[in-house]
């Protein structure tokens, strides 16, 4: 592993790197104030502008990182979500953790096979799926670049279809 010190503004060095590196990783405190979380400057810019894949770890207020839980995907009609899929598949096998596909497909398996009993969320079903215990709790959200564009304007942490986003840790991830 090489250190490199750079001068500069945090964001725009970051953004620079992001066109040679694998992966940015950057942290995102949790809110003390009890307002709905919103991630920093740098993390935005990022998660807006990056020319590779970005995490951004949440930590709790102890400072620890909040990546414990399942792990959050999105299935969709949209180009690129099988990408999406795979690196939340990845993380699963790597991290022993549970991956909850979250269903907006127009053609879903699902809805072509009623009278198969799964256990799949589907997205505006009205099926709740949280729960406060440390099983159920999102650790990492795999999410597309739209949403890593418009993380910071969300209105409400419970807005997007994984419930509890962006409370949660995030990798953005680019085809």
């Amino acid at each position: 592993m090489d250190t490199v010190r750079v001068a500069g503004e945090p964001g725009a060095i970051l953004l620079a790197e992001s066109h040679r590196a694998a992966m940015v990783c950057v942290g995102s405190r949790a809110s003390q104030s009890g307002d709905p979380p919103v991630i920093g400057p740098v993390a935005e810019l990022l998660a807006k502008e990056a020319a590779c894949p970005v995490a951004i770890i949440r930590t709790r207020l102890d400072g620890t990182p909040q990546t414990d839980g399942v792990i959050s995907v999105v299935l969709s009609d949209e180009p690129g979500n099988d990408d999406m899929v795979h690196v939340a598949m990845h993380e699963g096998r790597i991290r022993h953790a549970t991956v909850r596909l979250i269903d907006r497909r127009a053609d879903s398996w699902v809805r072509r096979y009623p009278d198969v009993h799964v256990e799949t969320v589907a997205a505006g079903t009205g099926h709740q799926y949280f729960r406060r215990d440390a099983d159920a709790r999102v650790g990492l959200a795999v999410v597309s670049p739209h949403d890593g564009r418009t993380v910071a304007s969300f209105p409400s942490p419970n807005c997007h279809p994984i419930i509890g986003f962006p409370e949660c840790s995030m990798l953005i991830v680019r085809s």
